[in-house]
């Protein structure tokens, strides 16, 4: 039998040393808990990962996994386990640092940008989770994130995409100063109005709004908020993004997570992120 040739989306043996660590010491830390008695491990993590990776870049259902990876249903649970147990953001923030100490930036940002994309929702979504966005003109959800000045995912909070940018700011900055204390700079555009910056002094973080200029024409990209809106483009390599289709918004920030936790481990390991359009 011919040797299995591994998915694009895979982890190299490099990316895999990565987040190894991280995941091997979920397990034993359930193990000391007692939460895996009768259930003996019978996969690996590094598959389980693999396939968790491959419908994130590919968006096919879970149900629909190929066979070269573990049941659907062993992965799911592991990804529910994962989202609930903040590995993936535990992850994507040890991977962040060791990127930025990559560059040569200290491992704790000083900075920040913050920005939001509306996105339409599949059948599975739940009605109460979803909105309208009526300056997008979307009906949806909508992700607020905040990264560095590199681009690096700080936090993400999905919603209803209803809700107003300044609603959603107010809690993404206060989770922001709550878990990087170092942040004390911010750049919105026009949307976090005085509320969000308000809001924001009391946390001592500096608000500044990057105005577009009236004059100008066409697309044109704006100092600073162009970090964040290129990791939004960064987002749309994986597929699975490109609508949201979780049944709860805590399950589609953890896609976001792991999205990042692809575009960091190849990155740091120098490989390179095919777009789904040319795989």
């Amino acid at each position: 039998m011919a040797e299995q040739r591994p998915c694009p989306s895979d982890l190299s043996d490099a990316r895999w040393e990565l987040v190894e660590p991280v995941l091997s010491a979920w397990r034993a830390d359930r193990r000391r808990k007692g939460l895996d008695i009768g259930r003996p491990c019978e996969h690996e993590l590094r598959a389980i990962m693999n396939a968790i990776l491959y419908v994130d870049r590919t968006s096919i259902p879970w149900r629909y996994l190929p066979h070269e990876y573990p049941p659907w249903q062993t992965v799911y649970g592991y990804f529910a386990h994962w989202q609930t147990d903040g590995v993936f953001a535990q992850l994507s923030g040890l991977l962040r640092r060791l990127v930025r100490a990559a560059e040569g930036r200290a491992p704790d940002p000083t900075a920040s940008v913050i920005d939001t994309q509306s996105v339409k929702t599949s059948a599975n979504a739940p009605t109460a989770t979803q909105g309208f966005d009526a300056g997008k003109k979307i009906a949806g959800r909508k992700r607020s994130i905040v990264t560095d000045t590199l681009g690096l995912l700080l936090a993400v909070l999905v919603t209803a995409a209803g809700v107003s940018d300044g609603a959603a700011g107010v809690q993404l900055l206060t989770e922001v100063a709550a878990n990087h204390p170092t942040i004390t700079k911010a750049w919105a555009d026009s949307a976090y109005r005085t509320t969000v910056i308000e809001h924001a002094a009391a946390l001592g973080i500096d608000v500044e709004v990057v105005h577009r200029n009236p004059a100008t024409k066409g697309f044109t990209t704006l100092p600073r908020r162009w970090v964040v809106e290129r990791t939004l483009g960064w987002l749309m390599l994986h597929r699975r993004l490109a609508r949201d289709y979780e049944a709860l918004p805590a399950r589609s920030e953890a896609m976001i997570h792991i999205a990042m936790i692809d575009l960091m481990s190849r990155r740091l390991t120098g490989e390179s992120t095919p777009t789904w359009r040319g795989t």
